[in-house]
């Protein structure tokens, strides 16, 4: 398939609803409003295609560029060209659910994120953040540093009360996750929720909402969620 057959497929999938529902959680036209689920019979026939993808997430058409880091290679992208798309990730969906995604499955995961997290920029942030909930969700705990976790979560606890709205959100899950997905730090997790406590994030034309992870956590252990890990971290 190419380009066009695959934005002609994509068109056809679209539907009113789903469009108003991305827009307004910040999605911007040019889009048609496709069901993620609705994409995976085009992506069992194309499978991994990395030209492709990067064809689609140039088009600026958001369901094309979430498409996109469906059928990409991580493996074949460089940080250069995880800067590019972020360049072009305009709002958290996909920042946080195409690219860091996207980014949990290479090997310079933790380097691109660390300095995402470092950058002060609000998507960028959020996106760093969100790729290390993508990679203690999936990949064993020892492949991480427990005093490098630590740091991170002392980090959140710190700051993320002044930190961009949008970066609250990551944060926010990465205490959740590190309390859930990530043993060793289960119980300093625990604390730090706690201490944090409710976050404020400020909406537009909406009312604020607060964000609880104590509480998240606690459902997850009752859940018997405990220790989980995903399979995969792309659907």
């Amino acid at each position: 398939m190419n380009l066009q057959m695959v934005m002609q497929e994509l068109e056809a999938l679209g539907k009113e609803r789903t469009k108003k529902i991305y827009i307004s959680n910040g999605a911007q036209e040019p889009l048609f409003g496709v069901a993620t689920g609705a994409m995976k019979p085009i992506a069992k026939k194309i499978k991994i295609n990395q030209p492709l993808a990067e064809q689609l997430y140039a088009t600026g058409n958001y369901d094309a560029m979430y498409f996109a880091g469906i059928i990409a290679d991580p493996k074949a992208m460089t940080e250069a060209d995880f800067e590019r798309w972020m360049d072009a990730a305009y709002f958290y969906m996909l920042s946080d659910y195409v690219v860091a995604v996207t980014l949990a499955e290479t090997d310079i995961a933790q380097d691109v994120a660390d300095k995402w997290i470092a950058s002060g920029e609000e998507l960028r942030m959020s996106a760093g953040w969100s790729c290390y909930c993508w990679l203690l969700g999936n990949r064993p705990d020892g492949e991480f540093s427990v005093s490098k976790i630590a740091n991170m979560l002392e980090n959140v606890e710190n700051t993320i009360h002044h930190s961009p709205e949008r970066t609250k959100y990551a944060m926010n899950s990465f205490i959740y996750t590190v309390g859930i997905s990530f043993l060793p730090l289960h119980e300093k997790a625990v604390e730090i929720a706690k201490t944090v406590g409710p976050v404020e994030v400020n909406q537009e034309k909406k009312k604020s909402k607060y964000l609880l992870a104590s509480e998240r956590i606690q459902k997850g252990v009752d859940s018997g969620q405990l220790g989980f890990k995903r399979k995969y971290v792309r659907c």
